[in-house]
């Protein structure tokens, strides 16, 4: 078993690369984790991005909370750090946050909700509309991939996420003392199918190994990080694992700010979240599904 999480280019994945396909399928099977290079998103939209998100998080306390999560179950924009607690954790992540979704319509489900509009940061939505498409898009592809590991079709997933809730998360971790506590966001696993993360290359975040030892995840710049969600690892029976992460500050090294985007990719709510090998399996809707997992990590 690796103690390593492999980075991959994504061009040799989707042209079949023998070798880099035997990689990907011994991550996703042992910690679910993997980074891509070559997946095309724009290096400058990631800047923008990261810049609109430095902008609105440094604004004034009394601002962000014009546009806080409250009353939506941390769905659409602000929640401050001390909010989001891990399953089983009682201290709360140190971690403020900004929630964006998909442009939405009529052809959407009723429960998704419309993004905020942030007024004092320019082109922010603009920004964070044409990363979540991009985002998309690039995880469409990754569970193609993952699809035909599994022996289904390419675009077994895509009716799932063609019109799905998926979500992007613009992340502030503030500087912390690592003596009192270094856990920025405590040991914990993602809901949704799959998580595509840009900005991990700061360092921090770590992946539980089945020895019990943690798995420093170190991707070269511009690197991709993904891994499997609690709801793939449910309609795979565990053949794909959801695994255990935290972002950790190490206790070596100064304490800095550190930014984040990841793109938790999800299904529509209406969809059955059900085994692809037993047709016995009822399954539990994916909107039923997250709201059990709101209610645990305090979201709701």
């Amino acid at each position: 078993m690796s103690n390593k999480v492999p980075e991959l280019s994504f061009k040799d994945i989707e042209k079949g690369d023998s070798f880099s396909i035997n990689i990907l399928k011994e991550a996703l099977t042992n910690h679910g984790f993997f980074s891509i290079t070559d997946h095309g998103l724009s290096q400058d939209l990631i800047n923008k991005c990261y810049k609109c998100s430095k902008e609105f998080f440094d604004l004034d306390t009394d601002t962000k909370y014009l546009y806080s999560s409250v009353g939506s179950k941390g769905a659409r924009g602000y929640t401050p750090k001390g909010i989001e607690t891990a399953v089983g954790e009682k201290v709360a992540d140190q971690k403020e946050f900004w929630h964006h979704g998909p442009v939405v319509d009529e052809t959407y489900d009723k429960n998704i909700p419309k993004n905020l509009s942030i007024k004092e940061v320019p082109n922010f939505n603009e920004n964070f509309d044409e990363l979540y498409s991009e985002l998309h898009i690039i995880g469409s592809r990754v569970l193609s991939v993952i699809s035909l590991s599994l022996g289904l079709g390419k675009d077994y997933f895509w009716p799932w996420i063609e019109k799905g809730n998926s979500l992007l998360r613009s992340i502030h971790y503030p500087p912390v003392d690592g003596d009192v506590n270094p856990h920025r966001a405590r040991a914990h696993t993602d809901i949704n199918l799959i998580t595509l993360l840009i900005g991990a290359e700061e360092g921090g975040l770590e992946v539980l190994n089945k020895d019990g030892s943690w798995i420093k995840v170190e991707p070269s710049s511009n690197a991709i990080v993904c891994n499997i969600g609690d709801m793939m690892q449910l309609v795979t029976d565990k053949n794909l694992v959801s695994t255990t992460h935290r972002v950790i500050q190490d206790t070596k090294a100064k304490s800095k700010a550190r930014y984040s985007i990841p793109f938790f990719l999800h299904p529509a709510p209406s969809v059955m979240l059900k085994s692809i090998f037993r047709d016995d399996d009822e399954g539990i809707s994916a909107d039923e599904f997250l709201d059990e997992r709101l209610k645990a990590i305090k979201l709701y």
